[in-house]
């Protein structure tokens, strides 16, 4: 079970850092990603990063690139996503999900197995 927290309503140029904390799987032996999605827009892929054993790299998406960062703690079962310089595009639901995919393919939405229940972010220009 995965669970979504820390969205809400901010102006443009605040910062939010949302946290998913992970039950039940051992979760350090999952990558871990951050989706997002607009009303009426498919799911966006936000940042992902690799599971203990792999370095613990990120990718993050070329939208969110010097502003959003990932990053997690296998202790406490929790990934977190650091957003700064938010802007109104980056409006919508924030959903983390778990994968053991090969890493190529991490930004691809169809390659997860199990996801939170997403929380809202909402930026105002």
């Amino acid at each position: 079970q995965l669970q979504a927290s820390g969205g809400g309503l901010v102006q443009a140029g605040d910062s939010l850092r949302l946290s998913c904390v992970a039950s039940g799987r051992t979760f350090s032996n999952y990558h871990m990603g951050w989706f997002r999605q607009a009303p009426g827009k498919e799911p966006e892929f936000v940042a992902a990063i690799q599971r203990s054993g792999y370095g613990s790299g990120t990718r993050v998406a070329d939208s969110v690139k010097g502003r959003f960062a990932i990053s997690r703690d296998n202790a406490k079962s929790t990934v977190y996503l650091q957003m700064n310089s938010l802007k109104p595009e980056d409006t919508g639901v924030y959903y983390c999900a778990v994968t053991q995919i090969v890493w190529a393919y991490v930004d691809d939405a169809r390659r997860y197995t199990k996801w939170g229940q997403g929380t809202l972010v909402t930026v105002s220009s």
